[in-house]
């Protein structure tokens, strides 16, 4: 059975860090994207960040670029998100995904076979 597990989500100060982290079991993914997602109260998902299997290639939302780094370790399993510079709009529900492919270019959900159940991240002003 594949799972995957996110924790470090909490309440934080606007200005403040956070880092999420996720480990995947059942399934070795060292040869698939990883991506973190997030969905805020009455929004849809959208993506936030990916790495590529070997690392190489990494893509941020516009609206995350230069204050999120996203990280993996292929010989954990892991993948990590290190939030830095917090907002009031980054409160959301963090979601990691596993892909079908190697890297991801476009961001999108459907790449994506598997995922986490979440973890809320709540940033107050």
């Amino acid at each position: 059975q594949v799972q995957l597990v996110e924790s470090g989500g909490g309440l934080v100060q606007a200005g403040g860090s956070l880092s999420l982290s996720c480990a995947a079991s059942g399934r070795n993914f060292s040869r698939n994207a990883l991506s973190w997602f997030r969905q805020a109260p009455g929004k849809e998902r959208e993506f936030a960040a990916t790495i590529s299997y070997d690392a190489e290639n990494l893509y941020y939302a516009d609206s995350v670029k230069g204050r999120f780094t996203i990280s993996r370790d292929n010989a954990k399993n892991t993948v990590s998100l290190q939030m830095n510079s917090l907002k009031p709009e980054d409160t959301a529900v963090y979601y990691c995904a596993a892909a079908r492919t190697y890297r991801d270019y476009s961001g999108s959900a459907s790449l994506y076979p598997y995922w986490g159940q979440g973890t809320q991240v709540t940033v107050s002003s």
